[in-house]
């Protein structure tokens, strides 16, 4: 399919935007302050997690594996190190510099994609030391440019996210510009020409490249009562079986008690992708605090056309579809997720527990169901501690598999 010109448009509003903001910031020089005095006044960062993932997964025997002595467990034990500095203000400018180390601790029994375990299941957590972020941001207004390798997670992350639930984070090399406030409207545009992977720098599937827009925009049409519209270009070089525009409207809105979470987006293929599909994306989502217990209720719907299902290569994945991750990768047929939960405090903590019943978006397969339970307590102002625990019951799609985290993470 034929990419449209709507991608260098805004490319090109965005240029004049940066031009313009850049301007506007030379004219805004402080008299006293100075770049030596935006350089002392630095801060650094220091950020540890160590976490433990076990692994207990039935063994999918066919052609690709029956070569190998599979295991069924997997253990890692991983503490990320992760070094930051940012630079005071000047003329509106500050400068970010962020650096993740990760270590397996003991035995490295699991495979991280890079170690050459091909015998264990998989735990995406390789070992490296990369940069995780670099950039130079100008704030001024209600205007914020950040240009070079950065964070970006929009709304809730289904679509684009970091992924920081795994130790080595996704992070995206580019231009982003925002405008607006959290009660007014908002536009948020990025260019990217490169998505720096969870994989590490050792793995083949480390980058993908591409021409990347990201336009979101947020308007609240009343209290308690939001709309935001979206549109993801993802015209890839790399993994071009999953290049799509995505476009679609979200909702987030209060009645009384009643929390609600409605969205829609259509997708198709463009570029270079070998596959010719259309498919939806449906959420529906109510909440509400019933006692101490805040309830939940959502049916989410990632479609299918053409046997190939919705695809969400840039989202936060772990966040959606039960912890086990079985659904990193839409299935050709789609999945429709009913779920049910609710999370209170105890004993100074958080504890949650939700429901998950996967079934094919086409046709009548039944895929499975997912219990899942978390616990997480603040033990002092810097240092936490979470409990998670997944059972991921197959029936007509993957295999049954454990899992259980114990982290603790500190800040210094």
């Amino acid at each position: 399919m034929t990419v449209s010109k709507f991608p260098k448009i805004l490319g090109a509003l965005l240029l004049g935007a940066c031009s313009s903001v850049a301007l506007q910031a030379a004219a805004q020089e402080s008299e006293n302050a100075t770049l030596v005095d935006a350089l002392k006044s630095g801060e650094v960062g220091l950020n540890l997690r160590y976490r433990v993932e076990v692994v207990d997964q039935d063994i999918l025997v066919d052609d690709t594996v029956d070569q190998y002595d599979m295991e069924e467990e997997a253990v890692a034990s991983t503490l990320r190190t992760r070094l930051n500095w940012r630079s005071g203000s000047y003329r509106g400018f500050t400068g970010f510099l962020e650096m993740d180390d990760v270590t397996a601790i003991g035995n490295d029994s699991y495979n991280s994609t890079t170690n050459g375990n091909i015998d264990r299941p998989v735990v995406v957590d390789p070992e490296g030391t990369e940069i995780n972020q670099a950039y130079i941001r100008y704030s001024g207004g209600n205007s914020i440019i950040t240009a070079g390798r950065q964070r970006i997670n929009l709304d809730g992350q289904r679509f684009v996210g970091g992924v920081g639930w795994r130790q080595n984070e996704q992070t995206y090399d580019g231009v982003r510009y925002q405008y607006g406030s959290a009660d007014s409207f908002q536009l948020d545009y990025s260019y990217v020409y490169n998505v720096n992977r969870i994989f590490g720098e050792d793995s083949a599937g480390s980058d993908m490249g591409g021409d990347i827009q990201l336009l979101h925009a947020i308007y609240p049409v009343a209290e308690n009562h939001k709309i935001s519209a979206f549109v993801y270009n993802l015209d890839l070089e790399d993994l071009t079986d999953n290049a799509s525009r995505t476009y679609g409207v979200d909702y987030k809105g209060k009645f009384g008690p009643i929390k609600a979470n409605l969205s829609y987006a259509h997708q198709s293929d463009i570029g270079d992708n070998q596959y010719d599909y259309s498919a939806n994306y449906y959420l529906a989502e109510l909440g509400a605090d019933l006692g101490p217990v805040a309830a939940k209720l959502g049916y989410e719907v990632l479609g299918s056309d053409n046997d190939v299902g919705f695809k969400t290569p840039l989202a936060t994945l772990h966040k959606f579809q039960g912890f086990t991750d079985k659904f990193l990768g839409t299935p050709a047929d789609g999945v429709e997720d009913l779920y049910v939960g609710g999370s209170m405090k105890v004993a100074g903590g958080k504890l949650g527990l939700t429901y998950h019943n996967f079934e094919a978006a086409e046709g009548s397969v039944s895929y499975g169901d997912e219990w899942n339970l978390s616990y997480g307590h603040k033990i002092t102002d810097d240092i936490s501690a979470l409990v998670k625990y997944a059972t991921y019951r197959a029936d007509e799609y993957s295999t049954d598999t454990d899992k259980l985290w114990i982290m603790v993470t500190a800040n210094f």
